[in-house]
């Protein structure tokens, strides 16, 4: 296992207990309210997918079903050597593009620092995630190796930033 793979392993679990200290923080679980465009379906950059409808990137595949509160989730299993039929913009602000359980090769959006490290969003792939609120965040979920850029497109440039940027944990 690679040094680099190693750091983004521990960021990534030092990111999820403080999302996890977070959510039992934040009380009682609310589901996040249904747009108008998610209550039919589930987003996929920007496009609304029926409920039951399967879509294609990465090299997985992604089911749109309803997750209990009305609301539009993706569910995803391996499909190797299937076809992207759906682009892969990378993350971004989430809201309005995409429905919690899709999953993004990662890209400067999601930079962040360790200390005085610096932490290239672009070498992992997230997943959309609901929080207590309602509120929508990406969280790290595997690897980058994990998408199959052969079948959806580019992978995203590594990042422009530089240590320089970090202070006390913080991204300037």
């Amino acid at each position: 296992m690679s040094i680099r793979f190693q750091r983004w392993i521990r960021a990534a679990a030092t990111i999820a207990a403080g999302a996890a200290t977070v959510a039992l923080a934040g009380g009682s679980l609310h589901p996040a309210p249904a747009s108008a465009d998610s209550a039919l379906g589930c987003l996929w950059a920007g496009a609304v997918h029926r409920q039951g409808s399967t879509v294609y990137s990465g090299g997985w595949a992604f089911a749109c079903h309803d997750d209990g509160f009305g609301v539009g989730r993706w569910s995803h299993d391996r499909a190797p050597g299937q076809a992207a039929s759906v682009s892969s913009p990378g993350t971004g602000s989430p809201r309005g593009v995409f429905s919690p359980g899709a999953w993004q090769p990662g890209s400067e959006y999601n930079d962040y620092c360790v200390g005085d490290q610096l932490i290239d969003g672009g070498e992992a792939v997230y997943e959309l995630q609901s929080g207590a609120a309602g509120q929508l965040y990406w969280h790290p979920v595997a690897g980058i190796d994990q998408w199959d850029f052969r079948l959806s497109g580019p992978r995203p440039l590594p990042t422009a930033r530089t240590a320089s940027l970090c202070f006390d944990g913080v991204l300037s």
